[in-house]
């Protein structure tokens, strides 16, 4: 019955249905409905299916697993579930979850989103410099600091103003275009 159990949150009854009453079976299925409810309460956008025959995943998992696919998508973007007794092996279980995310597949899907305005400068050693550094960002500036060696700074910052060291002092320039 199995492989013919997959779908909505109705396959959960289809699978009270087919499969035998065993306490562990029973278990599960509950929890699974309960979880369809919770979602479909807190995200009604969201579009659940269940597949029963899922047998993909690595063998410490104990519990739930789950993937979340993008919409035309074909593979999942996020992989992950319950591994409760993975930390028997180092002498201590306890209830764990975890995922793993496709980066690439994620920033292939995003857009782009206009670049942040920041203020530019090189590292330095000195107290006074750092101390700059922190003010600016405590006061909400984005502060973008290239290492020695460092020839670019990151593409992902619109660079318009520099610290730099004027009449002793650590100041913000805007920079010429």
């Amino acid at each position: 019955a199995l492989p013919g159990l997959y779908g909505d949150a109705s396959v959960l009854e289809t699978a009270r249905k087919a499969l035998p009453p065993l306490p562990a079976i029973t278990q599960a299925l509950d929890e699974l409905s309960s979880l369809a409810s919770h979602i479909e309460r807190l995200h009604p956008e969201a579009h659940v299916q269940f597949d029963l025959a899922d047998s993909q995943g690595y063998s410490y998992y104990s519990g739930m697993r789950f993937a979340i696919y993008l919409r035309g998508g074909s593979d999942a973007l996020v992989r992950g579930g319950r591994y409760d007794e993975v930390g028997a092996a180092f002498g201590r279980t306890r209830p764990a979850v975890g995922f793993s995310l496709d980066v690439k597949a994620l920033a292939r899907h995003t857009q782009a989103r206009p670049l942040r305005e920041a203020i530019h400068t090189q590292w330095q050693t000195c107290a006074e410099w750092q101390a700059a550094v922190q003010t600016l960002r405590q006061a909400g500036e984005t502060v973008v600091v290239t290492l020695p060696g460092q020839d670019h700074t990151p593409e992902e910052f619109r660079c318009t103003r520099v610290l730099a060291l004027h009449n002793g002092q650590w100041q913000v320039q805007t920079v010429c275009a």
